[in-house]
């Protein structure tokens, strides 16, 4: 159970973050990711990610070995260079704690060792964990995520209207009850009690879209308690890959990939790709190399640049397609 302790002072203060935070909802997502249970419907979704994420973002697993990320990464930041710089401007005694946290009594590998120690290095492996798993993970379904965000905050607007905001909170969390300033909010399967005192502080309430288990609780010091809670019809995002409803090619290939497959009328890079079709470059090399891999296209490196041209099998597919359609 989780028991949030309000003064006056607080109920004046519980805020609704008005737009979704980047880095939050990537670590929410990286739980999930690996966390074993929902394989039903999460099942799918992780041996996609699984098979996407770039070995650039392997250490990241290094920092969760229980499961849980040390509690400084739990910032907010409105752009994930934002958030990645809160994460980096941590004081390090924070930071140490984290890891200590982390580990107890376990050895760390070196790289982790080293961020301990406030290498400088080892915080450049972090950064660049970072963003490679929000590239594959989070970037592809942003704009849905920020969609469902306006919508819950809509809906969380029109519940304090109507109904004020002991029944907003309530609403969020079923089965929860605000009594006497305190908002109680039982947890099956998670046992002890977790007692929160706002002391003035005020709440800050963040839906996330990867989670599905219990509340998020950010808890620091001179700074609002933030609670993420799921939200959301509980189901895996997916990219929303827009195209022609009608097309059989995007129920086998799924219109980004079909997106990228015509785009390349001519030879083009990763970055022209990305750019004729709106995604981002990690993106376009993800679908390139699934594409690559299914005998769809080829891929030539000149020096730095790698340009991609479809091969005989796609064209003939894209002319049947056409004719089909």
């Amino acid at each position: 159970m989780i028991r949030i302790h309000f003064t006056a002072d607080d109920l004046a203060r519980v805020r609704f973050a008005p737009r979704p935070s980047p880095v939050p909802e990537l670590h929410a997502a990286l739980m999930m990711l690996g966390a074993p249970h929902e394989e039903l419907l999460f099942g799918r979704w992780r041996s996609r990610l699984m098979r996407n994420l770039p070995r650039a973002a392997e250490p990241l697993a290094d920092l969760a070995p229980g499961g849980v990320a040390p509690t400084f990464l739990d910032v907010l930041g409105d752009t994930p260079d934002e958030g990645f710089a809160l994460i980096r401007a941590t004081r390090r005694e924070a930071v140490q704690a984290g890891l200590k946290q982390s580990y107890g009594r376990r050895p760390p590998p070196p790289w982790i060792r080293a961020l301990h120690s406030g290498d400088a290095g080892a915080w450049r492996t972090l950064g660049r964990a970072q963003r490679a798993a929000h590239e594959t993970v989070l970037a592809p379904v942003w704009p849905q995520v920020e969609d469902l965000h306006r919508a819950e905050f809509t809906r969380h607007a029109m519940a304090v209207a109507e109904r004020g905001l002991g029944a907003a909170l309530t609403g969020l969390a079923p089965g929860s009850r605000l009594r006497d300033g305190v908002w109680e909010w039982s947890l099956p399967g998670i046992p002890g009690v977790r007692e929160i005192r706002l002391a003035g502080r005020g709440l800050i309430l963040r839906p996330t879209f990867h989670w599905r288990r219990g509340p998020l609780l950010q808890d620091r010091p001179d700074h609002p308690v933030a609670l993420a809670y799921p939200a959301g019809q509980g189901l895996p995002l997916v990219p929303d890959e827009r195209g022609a409803p009608d097309d059989p090619l995007a129920g086998v290939l799924g219109h980004t990939r079909l997106a990228l497959l015509r785009s390349l009328d001519e030879a083009r890079t990763t970055t022209g790709l990305a750019r004729r079709i709106g995604v981002s470059n990690a993106t376009a090399s993800t679908h390139a190399s699934a594409l690559r891999a299914a005998g769809l296209i080829t891929t030539t490196r000149t020096g730095r640049s790698v340009r991609h041209t479809r091969t005989a099998l796609a064209e003939l597919l894209l002319t049947s397609g056409a004719a089909d359609g």
